[in-house]
This record gives C-alpha cells, structure tokens and sequence, in this order.
C-alpha cells in the first residue's frame, strides 16, 4: 500500500466528518477523553481530540457537560481495566437522563474478545467500540451509530500500515510526543502489548524528521520520541535504520531544544545509542531503562533475555559515559515463581545501581499471557509485604539523589501553573521542580537554583 493510498484512507474520513458536522451546526456539542494507561495511550488520545474537532465537537475537562464520552483505555494491569468498566456502571445512569449521550470506547482493552463480550452483555448503552489500529475511523463508525442508533463495534485485529497526517491537538505548546514506531516483538511473558498493539512497525525516518520540523516551527521545544522499544527502530524498514541514527538527525533540527525518548529494552540497547545519547547536545540526560526483575531466572521466565549482571554492567556502562544521566526504571513484585532469594536480587540490582526514580508494580495476572498459566502464583500477603521492603529499599535512594542537587542550579522546562504563583517542571534528568514565577515563563527553559528536597520533587527557586 502506498502512502498517498494510505491517506485517501483517512481522506475517505472527511464525508463523516462534513455529515457529523451538519449535524452539529445548530448547537455546540461537547467531547470528553478519559485516557488511562502509557504515554502511547496519552499521545492517541491528542489524535482523537484532533478528530473530534474536526467534526466540531469542543473539548470539556468536565465529564458530566458532555454530549460524546471517550474512554481510551489500557489493559496492562487489571485496575485500569475495573475502573473503565466502574466508570462505564455509573455513565449507564447519565445516559438514563441523558438518552443523546454518546459513549465511545477504544483503545488496547478492545483488543480483547472476552472484554467485547462482556461490554455486548453487560454495557449495552455503550454506543461504539474501536481498537489500537483503526482510530482513522472513528468518524465513519460514529455517524453509523447516529445513523442506526445501534452499538457499533469495529476491532481490527491486525495493522498492515501506518497511517500519517491524522489531526492532533497537543496538550502543551511547548512539547510533543511522536511516535516512531508501533508494537512490539518482544512477547514478556507478562505482558499483554504485542497481542493488542501488534508487531513492530516501524514509520519512516523521513516522515519523523517532517512531523518534528512542523511541531518545531509551530512552537514546540521539547519532544518525546515513543516506542514500546525504541532500540529495535529501524527493523521493519527496507532500508534498516538505527535509531542511534535518527537521534543524531533529530538533534540537527533547528529550534529543537529537547529530545526525549521512551522505554528502552535492556537487550538491544546499544553502545551506538550510548554514545549518540552522550554526544547528542539536545538529548536530555535522562533514560527509562526497565528491569523487572533482578533474578537470573525470573527474567528468563519473563523471556526477558538479559540477565542480572548484564543489566548492572550496562548501568554502570552508561554512568562511565555520561555522569550525570538519571536513570529511572519499572519493577515488578511478585512474579510467579518468585523466591525470597529472587526478590533479595531484585532488591541488589535497586541498591547496586541507584535509581533516580522508579515505577513499581504488584504482578497482575493478564488472561491471554503465558505467564498467567504459570504455577506458583505468589500469595498477596507475600507480595504485599515484598512490594512494601522495595519501596523502604528504592525511596531512600532516590531521596538522596535529589539531595545532592542542593544548592545547584538546574535548567528547567516551566510546564504547568499551580497554586500560590508556584510553577513546576522538568529538569534534564526528569526530575519535577516546584518553583515560584510568574505563568508568563512556562514553556520556557530556566535556571532554578534548588533549595529543598521532597523525595519525589524537588523545590528552588528562578534565578
């Protein structure tokens, strides 16, 4: 498929998208988008926004003043998955009272055919139902239902190309999130991705290269590459690009202040990527590189394929070439399997390498992995009490961490308005400071000179 065959795709859209405008002519309609789970998930949910506008609906921050509810959802851990379908329980009683209500479910939980069929049983005031491939369609599949006034459910199961230019309406001026790649190849054992956003696919350099350029000139100082496996880039292409090479090619983008990127799979990340990271003036100083575990074992029956010293040793190479990266990572308790000699590992990988910040989790069983068909699922008092001694084990590290930026100035991007003048933001190292200044700086990068430490943030003040 080529790519002006792919756009007429999305340009087959503007027939729905003119009807459901005509329909909202005489009145203003509003929209509201629930996003739970990954920045993948956050950066879909800025397409849908883009979407919706176009068919002129205007975005509320309040759920009850909507006319069309978006819940753009994840399925990764199951309490994302009960609070969709909590929120689903109490919007059948606005609808009761609110019978043109629209409801619009999308996202990796409608990937799942047991999760359709319990929405087709249980939730029938759920108006349309879409999955992780074909969010082009969404104004094809809502005016169906204004149309039929009938539950209307179109779930892909695969994703044969990538399709570009579709609208988005950013959060933030300032900064953006892009995709560089789709799925994933790496099936952990854990985890449920790879069956609900498919294999990899990776889009080509040139359309990143352009989407950035356009975000540059329209603002944007700061942006956030993603991937479920950034270092895997490339693979997919025909000519096979690394994506050490597309961080160099973004950094020479004028008027791009800060590159980001996340998540990195310890088994590929490169000496290559190492390097760009260090001589890539624009590339922050920071890195999401997830253990999981710290056994051996455990992370071979995660299929994981890196072992504890292999982890440690790329920490410590990473350190050696650049001092002063921060490095956060993901941690899972309680695998099934998991030994009191395999939690003490994991524990030794935490102190061994000094996390600046750490996303800890409790295992959670997804149906349709392997690991949830595996014996010796660990009882909730252990992995409770197991989860309680990571966290007395990560927190203090990380207290001391930002400790040491005492009396230090600090470049800060302002992002966001709080109460009593204070502003917050991000240094390099993703570090969040509480700073007072007036609104006017944020989307600015300023010098903060850092006077307090709160564990989790810092606080300083503008200089």
């Amino acid at each position: 498929m080529t790519k002006q065959s792919i756009n007429q795709n999305y340009e087959n859209q503007k027939y729905f998208i003119e009807k459901i405008r005509d329909i909202n002519e005489s009145v203003i309609k509003k929209f509201y988008i629930g996003t739970f789970g990954c920045q993948m998930n956050v950066r879909d949910s800025e397409t849908l926004h883009g979407i919706l506008s176009d068919m002129g609906f205007v975005e509320t921050k309040d759920e009850k003043d909507s006319d069309i509810i978006v819940y753009n959802t994840c399925c990764v851990r199951e309490n994302a998955e009960n609070k969709v379908f909590g929120n689903l329980g109490i919007l059948k009683n606005m609808k009761k009272y609110k019978p043109d209500l629209k409801i619009i479910l999308c996202g990796c939980m409608m990937q799942q055919d047991s999760i359709i069929e319990k929405i087709k049983s249980t939730y029938r005031h759920v108006d349309v139902i879409f999955g992780t491939f074909n969010i082009q369609r969404l104004p094809e599949l809502l005016y169906s239902n204004y149309e039929t006034n009938e539950m209307i459910i179109d779930v892909w199961q695969e994703h044969s190309e990538i399709v570009e230019d579709l609208p988005v309406i950013r959060e933030k001026k300032f900064k953006a999130s892009v995709n560089i790649m789709f799925g994933c190849n790496n099936f952990c054992t854990y985890c449920i991705v790879p069956y609900v956003r498919g294999r990899e696919r990776s889009r080509e350099k040139a359309d990143i290269i352009e989407e950035i350029k356009s975000l540059v000139s329209d603002g944007v100082k700061e942006i956030l590459l993603l991937g479920q496996n950034v270092n895997s880039y490339g693979n997919t292409l025909s000519e096979e690009t690394r994506f050490s090479e597309l961080l160099r090619d973004i950094n020479e983008i004028d008027g791009l202040e800060r590159i980001r990127f996340i998540t990195s799979h310890p088994k590929d990340l490169s000496d290559d990527l190492i390097l760009a990271m260090k001589e890539c003036n624009k590339v922050c100083a920071h890195l999401h590189l997830p253990f999981q575990s710290g056994s051996t074992e455990i992370l071979n029956k995660m299929n994981r394929r890196y072992s504890k010293e292999h982890y440690v040793n790329l920490v410590e190479n990473i350190r050696e070439a650049i001092p002063d990266i921060g490095i956060s990572t993901d941690i899972i308790v309680g695998f099934p399997g998991e030994s009191d000699e395999d939690f003490e590992d994991t524990l030794d990988v935490v102190r061994k390498c000094k996390f600046n910040s750490a996303f800890t989790f409790i295992y959670s069983k997804r149906t349709g992995t392997p690991a949830a068909k595996m014996d010796c699922q660990i009882p909730d008092d252990i992995v409770k009490s197991r989860f309680n001694k990571l966290l007395e084990t990560v927190n203090p590290i990380i207290y001391d961490i930002n400790h040491s930026f005492i009396g230090k100035t600090v470049k800060v991007l302002a992002e966001d308005k709080g109460s009593n003048n204070m502003v917050s933001g991000r240094t390099e190292q993703n570090t969040l400071v509480h700073f007072e200044a007036p609104e006017s700086i944020i989307g600015n990068i300023v010098d903060i000179k850092i006077n307090g430490n709160k564990t989790f943030y810092l606080t300083g003040e503008l200089i």
